[in-house]
C-alpha cells in the first residue's frame, strides 16, 4: 500500500482501496480523465473531482516528505537530533506542527536571545523561569564581567535573560497554539485608507474598505482579496487583530506562577515575547492562511465559470460570418467555411463617422450569398448593439433575388458572441502561425466567428485569465490558478471528445496522454498522410507509443470511420466486448448501434470478467445508445431590449432580458446591452436563501432582470431576479 494512502483516505473520507489504486494509476502515468472514465473498477467509481483531490493531496504529502528530510538533515548537522525528536518528525503530517517542531532549531538571523546566550545568560534565564529566587538582581551579578563579552551590569544581565525567555515563549508549541486559537476564534481584519491616497481617483474603487472591520472568519473571499489588492496598491492598510491584553494574560497564566520579583521579570519577558515575536509571527501566518483560503475559493469560482464557458453550446459546423464591430475603424468582417477556414475578409463602415451604411448593406448581402452564410457572429464590444441592429436590418431587406436564392425565412441566424480574449488571441504567436499574412483585426474577427461554431475549440487557444470569467485572478496564487485552470480545460476537452481529423494542434494537446509534441506530430502526420481512417492508425504517428495510445484513444473521434466505434467513447481496449455482443445477437456492430431492440436483449452480466465490471459495461451500453454524443446544450438566439442601449436609458423598475457573463460568490454579473454589466447580488437571485449562485444561474444563461439601482458616479448597476417573470 502507498505510504500516503491512509492519510489521504482520512482527509478526503474516501475508501482506502480506491485511493491506493488511484495513486498506483497516477504513478503509472495515467491522466485524471482517463482514470475516471476507463478505470472505474479499480477506483471504485471515483469521479474526476475526487481523483484530482487525491492527486493534489499526493503532491502535498510528497512536498511535506521532502521538507521533513531537509529538517532532519539540518537538526542532525547541529547534533541535536534525538531518537524521540526524529520519531516525532517522521510521524508528523501537519505542515504547521512540523514547522513548530523545527522552529527552535531553524537557522535564523542573529537575535537578541542569541547574543544573550553567547554571553552565557541561559542559566540565568532558567533560574528566573523556576521563579524561586527572591533576589534576582543579586543572582544576576554572578553573570556580570569586565571581559567585554559578559554583561556590564545586573540590569543588562537580566535583560538578556528576559530576551532568552521571550524567544522561548515565542517558539514554544503550546504558546503558539494558544495564540492560534485566539486568532481562529476572535481575529478581526481591519482595513483603513492611507490618508494621503484618500482623494485619489484610483482609490475610489476601494471606498467600501476605507474604514472596514469585520471578524476574519466571516470575511468573504472576494472582500479579503479586495482589501489585499488595495494594500498592494498602497491605498489601504490591512491588519489582523485580537485582544492583545487577553492573549497576554493567558500566556502569563501559563508561565507565571505566583507573585514575586522573578515572577515580575518573567511576566515582562512573556509580554515582550508576545508583542515582539509571537504576535507578528502568528499574524503573518494567519494573513497567509486567510489569503490562501480566499485564493482557493476564488480559483474554485474561476474554474467553475471556465468549465461552463468551455462547455457552452456550439453552433456546430456551419458557414459563419464573424464581425468584429467598431465605429471609426469600421467593422471587420470575415467569412468562414464549415471547418472554420478563412474564405474572405473585408472592412465595412455602416456607422458614424464614415457612415457608408448603404454600401455596407450591399457588401454584407453579397457576402451572405457568395459564401452561403448560415449564421452571423457579432462581437459584444464597442458598437456591438449598433452592428447587431444594422445586420438585422440588412437581413430584413435580403432580397429573394440575391445570389443565394434563399427565402427570407432562411436568412442567417444572428448571435452576439463574447469577444473577451479575442484580442489576446489575435496578437498571439499561435494566431500569427495560423494567419501569417493577416493583421490582428482579421484574426480577432476569425476568433469571434469560430467561437460561435465551437467555443471549446477556440477558447483553448486563449489564456484562461484573459477570457473574462474570473475575479481577482491576478491577485491569487498564480501557480495554483494555472494548475486548476489547466485541469479544467483538460477535463472539458476530454469530456466532449475531439475530432481527430479537424482538431487544431492546440486542442489536441489537451487530450489525455498527449501534449504539445504529440499533438504537433498528429497534425504533421495528418498533413502528410491525409485524414485518419481509424484510431489504430494513431500508432503510426511518430513517438506515440502504446502507453500514449491507451491514454488518448478513447477521447478522439473519427466521424464516418469504417468502424463506428471509432466515433464513440468506447475505448479500443473494449472493442472486443462490443464485437462479442454483436456476435451473440447475430448482427454487426453497426446494427447493434442502430437498433434499440437488439441492445435491449443484451444481458450485460454475461460479459463481466475479472478485469471488466458492470461500471465499464454500463458505460459501453450508454455509448452504444448515442455514440459520440456531444454533452453540450443546443445554442439559442438572444435579443436585448431594442430601446435600451446606454446606461442613461435605464430606469429603476425596468424588466430587461440579459445574459449571465460572470458568476462570483457574491452574485452574478449580467449583460443587459448597455456596455456595462449589472450585478445581481446573491440575495437578489431568487425568492429564497441562495448559498451558491451556481445553484440558480449558469454562465451565458438567458435571464430576465429588474433594474434596482443605477449608480452613475461609480458606474454600477444593481439588478434583481426576484419576482421577475
Amino acid at each position: 500500500m502507498n505510504i500516503f494512502t491512509k492519510h489521504i483516505s482520512r482527509a478526503l473520507s474516501l475508501p482506502e482501496q480506491g485511493v491506493d489504486n488511484t495513486l498506483a494509476l497516477l504513478d503509472e502515468g495515467c491522466t485524471i480523465p482517463f482514470i475516471s472514465r476507463y478505470r472505474k473498477e479499480r477506483t471504485g467509481g471515483l469521479d474526476e473531482v475526487q481523483i484530482a483531490q487525491i492527486a493534489d493531496w499526493n503532491d502535498k504529502l510528497k512536498e511535506l516528505s521532502k521538507r521533513k528530510e531537509t529538517i532532519l538533515k539540518t537538526i542532525s548537522e547541529q547534533e541535536k537530533l534525538t531518537p524521540e525528536l526524529e520519531k516525532r518528525i517522521n510521524d508528523c503530517w501537519s505542515t504547521t506542527e512540523l514547522e513548530d517542531i523545527y522552529l527552535p532549531y531553524k537557522p535564523k538571523r542573529r537575535t537578541r536571545a542569541m547574543v544573550a546566550r553567547e554571553q552565557g545568560l541561559e542559566p540565568l534565564a532558567q533560574l528566573l523561569l523556576m521563579q524561586r529566587e527572591n533576589a534576582p538582581r543579586k543572582a544576576a551579578m554572578r553573570f556580570v564581567g569586565k571581559d567585554g563579552k559578559s554583561p556590564a551590569t545586573a540590569d543588562e544581565a537580566l535583560q538578556g535573560a528576559k530576551d532568552i525567555i521571550a524567544e522561548m515563549v515565542a517558539e514554544d508549541e503550546r504558546s503558539r497554539n494558544q495564540v492560534r486559537q485566539a486568532f481562529r476564534r476572535e481575529a478581526f481584519i481591519e482595513s483603513r485608507v492611507v490618508k494621503a491616497k484618500k482623494d485619489d481617483e484610483e482609490a475610489a474603487k476601494f471606498s467600501d474598505y476605507f474604514d472596514c472591520e469585520e471578524p476574519l472568519r466571516r470575511c468573504s473571499s472576494h472582500r479579503l482579496l479586495a482589501m489585499r489588492r488595495g494594500e498592494a496598491e498602497g491605498i489601504l492598510r490591512v491588519k489582523l487583530t485580537i485582544d492583545d491584553d487577553e492573549a497576554t494574560e493567558r500566556l502569563k497564566r501559563q508561565y507565571v506562577k505566583g507573585r514575586g520579583p522573578c515572577q515580575t521579570l518573567v511576566a515582562e519577558a512573556v509580554e515582550d515575547g508576545y508583542k515582539r515575536l509571537l504576535l507578528p509571527s502568528i499574524e503573518t501566518e494567519f494573513a497567509a492562511l486567510s489569503k490562501q483560503q480566499a485564493d482557493e475559493q476564488a480559483i474554485g469560482v474561476f474554474a467553475a465559470n471556465l468549465r461552463q464557458l468551455l462547455l457552452g453550446a456550439p453552433l456546430g459546423q456551419k458557414r459563419v460570418m464573424g464581425i468584429d464591430p467598431g465605429f471609426r475603424t469600421g467593422c471587420k468582417v470575415v467569412c468562414l467555411d464549415a471547418q472554420g477556414n478563412l474564405l474572405h475578409h473585408e472592412a465595412i463602415f455602416p456607422h458614424p463617422p464614415i457612415n457608408h451604411r448603404m454600401q455596407a448593406t450591399m457588401h454584407v448581402q453579397q457576402m451572405i450569398g457568395d459564401y452561403q452564410i448560415e449564421a452571423i457572429a457579432i462581437g459584444n464590444g464597442t458598437a456591438s448593439r449598433e452592428t447587431e441592429a444594422f445586420v438585422k436590418d440588412t437581413l430584413k431587406n435580403l432580397s429573394t433575388n440575391e445570389a443565394d436564392k434563399k427565402e427570407k425565412a432562411d436568412a442567417p441566424q444572428v448571435f452576439v458572441v463574447s469577444e473577451d480574449g479575442a484580442s489576446v488571441y489575435s496578437a498571439s504567436k499561435l494566431a500569427r502561425e495560423e494567419f501569417p499574412n493577416e493583421d490582428v483585426t482579421v484574426r480577432g474577427a476569425v476568433s469571434i466567428g469560430r467561437r460561435l461554431m465551437d467555443p471549446l475549440a477556440e477558447l483553448v487557444k486563449i489564456d484562461p485569465k484573459s477570457i473574462g470569467v474570473g475575479q481577482y485572478q491576478h491577485d491569487v496564487d498564480q501557480t495554483k490558478l494555472k494548475h486548476s485552470l489547466d485541469q479544467t480545460v483538460e477535463s472539458c476537452v476530454n469530456q466532449v471528445g475531439v475530432n481527430l481529423n479537424t482538431a487544431s494542434q492546440h486542442l489536441l494537446m489537451y487530450v489525455s496522454g498527449l501534449g504539445p509534441t504529440l499533438a504537433k506530430n498528429i497534425v504533421d502526420y495528418r498533413k502528410a498522410n491525409g485524414a485518419f481512417a481509424s484510431r489504430n492508425q494513431l500508432k503510426k504517428v511518430p513517438r506515440l507509443g502504446p502507453a500514449a495510445f491507451v491514454q488518448c484513444a478513447g477521447f478522439l473521434r473519427i466521424p464516418g470511420a469504417k468502424n463506428p466505434l471509432d466515433n464513440s467513447a468506447v475505448h479500443p481496449e473494449s472493442y472486443h466486448i462490443v464485437e462479442q455482443m454483436a456476435k451473440d445477437q447475430q448482427c454487426t456492430v453497426k446494427q447493434l448501434i442502430e437498433q434499440k431492440e437488439l441492445r435491449e436483449r443484451i444481458d450485460v452480466n454475461k460479459y463481466v470478467t475479472a478485469n471488466v465490471g458492470l461500471p465499464t459495461l454500463s458505460d459501453i451500453m450508454k455509448e452504444l445508445e448515442k455514440p459520440g454524443r456531444d454533452p453540450r446544450e443546443q445554442i439559442e438566439e438572444f435579443e436585448f431590449d431594442p430601446n435600451v442601449k446606454e446606461v442613461d436609458d435605464l430606469v429603476e423598475g425596468m424588466i430587461l432580458p440579459g445574459i449571465v457573463t460572470n458568476i462570483t460568490n457574491f452574485g452574478a454579473f449580467v449583460d443587459i446591452g448597455v456596455h456595462q454589466d449589472g450585478l445581481v447580488h446573491v440575495s437578489q437571485l431568487a425568492n429564497r436563501y441562495v448559498r451558491d449562485p451556481n445553484d440558480v444561474v449558469r454562465l451565458h444563461q438567458h435571464v430576465k432582470v429588474k433594474v434596482v439601482e443605477v449608480d452613475r458616479r461609480r458606474n454600477r448597476i444593481s439588478l434583481s431576479m426576484k419576482n421577475v417573470e
